[in-house]
C-alpha cells in the first residue's frame, strides 16, 4: 500500500504519507492502514486532503519537465520486441539503464517517453504506475534491455529473471586466445564505495556462475559467446578478468594500455560486450546483432 500511495503522492516524502496512516488522513477500507499491507483488487483508499495540498503533493509536472529538459533530443529507442505488456530494446553503449542522479536520462526514462510518444500511457497514468526497466546493463554494455509496460509485465517478467527461466547470452572480446568451452563458478564481493567487484574461488560473496564458448579467433583476442547464468554487478567482465581475459575496452578490469589506444584510433569507449540474445521459456527467441564497434576492433587486431 505505501508504494501505491507514494506513486499517488509523487511530490509528498514518505515519512509524510506514514504521518497522515497514522493520523488516519489515509485509510484503507476506511480503516487505519500500516503501509504494508499487499493490495486486492476493490480496495478503496481515501485520501481526506485539501484539494490544493492534494495538489501539491501528487502534481507530477515538475517531473515531466525537468525530464523533458534533460531528454537527448535525437534519442529514440531500438525497439526489438513488444506486446501488451512488455517491451524489448537495443540499449546503446554509453546510456544508463536506470538513472543515477536526478538529472540523469536513462533507459527508463526513454521507454516512459516512448508510451508517453505513442500514446500508450498518459502523464496520469503515471500517478499511479510508472513502466519500468525490469533488468540493468552497465553503462557501456549494450544490448537487449526489457522493459515492463504493466504491473502484470513487470511482475512476469520479475519472476522469469529471478527464477532464470530466461537464458541471458552476451557476445563479448576478450584478451588473449581462447579454444575451448569453460564453465566458470566463484563468489563476487562488492566494494560499493569503488564500485569494483573481486572474484574469490569460495567463500564470502554472492555465488556466480559464467559459462562460454569461443566463436572466433582474432590477432590476439577472441570473440566470446557468454551464457549469464548468475547475473551480479560486472560479473562478465570480472569473472573473465580474474581467469587472465579481459574485456577489450573495459577500463575498470582491463589494460589500460591498450584500451586507451582502443578510444584513440576506433573510437571505443568502453567495454565490448553487448547483451545479444535471451531464449524465453515458451520457446521466443529474440536476438540482436554485434554492434560496429566489435567489428571495427577485430579489423583494429588485424592490422596490428
Amino acid at each position: 500500500m505505501d508504494k501505491y500511495v507514494c506513486r499517488i503522492l509523487s511530490g509528498a516524502p514518505k515519512s509524510f504519507v506514514y504521518k497522515m496512516m497514522r493520523k488516519k488522513n489515509i485509510v484503507l477500507n476506511d480503516k487505519k492502514a500500516l503501509g504494508q499491507e499487499i493490495l486486492k483488487e476493490h480496495d478503496s483508499i481515501k485520501i481526506y486532503f485539501s484539494d490544493e495540498t492534494f495538489e501539491k503533493f501528487a502534481s507530477d509536472k515538475g517531473k515531466d519537465d525537468e525530464r523533458s529538459r534533460q531528454k537527448p533530443v535525437t534519442l529514440k529507442p531500438d525497439v526489438v520486441y513488444e506486446d501488451d505488456d512488455i517491451l524489448i530494446i537495443n540499449k546503446p553503449a554509453g546510456l544508463l539503464s536506470q538513472k543515477a542522479d536526478a538529472s540523469d536520462y536513462s533507459a527508463n526514462e526513454m521507454v516512459i517517453d516512448y508510451l508517453l510518444d505513442t500514446g500508450q500511457i498518459t502523464k496520469q497514468d503515471l500517478v499511479t504506475f510508472r513502466p519500468s526497466v525490469c533488468n540493468r546493463l552497465d553503462r557501456n554494455t549494450s544490448g537487449l534491455l526489457t522493459a515492463g509496460k504493466t504491473i502484470r509485465g513487470l511482475q512476469k517478467m520479475g519472476e522469469l529473471l529471478k527464477d532464470r527461466s530466461v537464458k541471458k547470452f552476451y557476445h563479448a572480446m576478450v584478451w588473449g586466445r581462447i579454444d575451448r568451452a569453460e564453465h566458470l563458478k566463484g563468489c563476487l564481493v562488492k566494494d560499493h564505495k569503488t564500485n569494483r567487484v573481486r572474484i574469490l574461488p569460495e567463500g564470502e560473496g554472492d555465488f556466480i556462475e559464467t559459462a562460454y564458448r569461443p566463436i572466433a579467433h582474432y590477432k590476439g583476442a577472441t570473440l566470446l559467446e557468454i551464457h549469464l547464468i548468475t547475473g551480479r554487478s560486472h560479473q562478465i567482465r570480472a569473472h573473465l578478468a580474474s581467469v587472465g581475459h579481459p574485456l577489450l575496452g573495459d577500463t575498470k578490469y582491463g589494460e589500460a594500455r591498450v584500451n586507451k589506444q582502443l578510444q584513440q584510433e576506433i573510437g571505443v569507449p568502453g567495454q565490448l560486450l553487448s547483451a545479444c540474445r535471451m531464449e524465453f521459456p515458451d520457446g521466443k527467441v529474440i536476438q540482436i546483432k554485434d554492434p560496429d564497434s566489435f567489428q571495427r576492433a577485430a579489423d583494429w587486431l588485424e592490422r596490428k
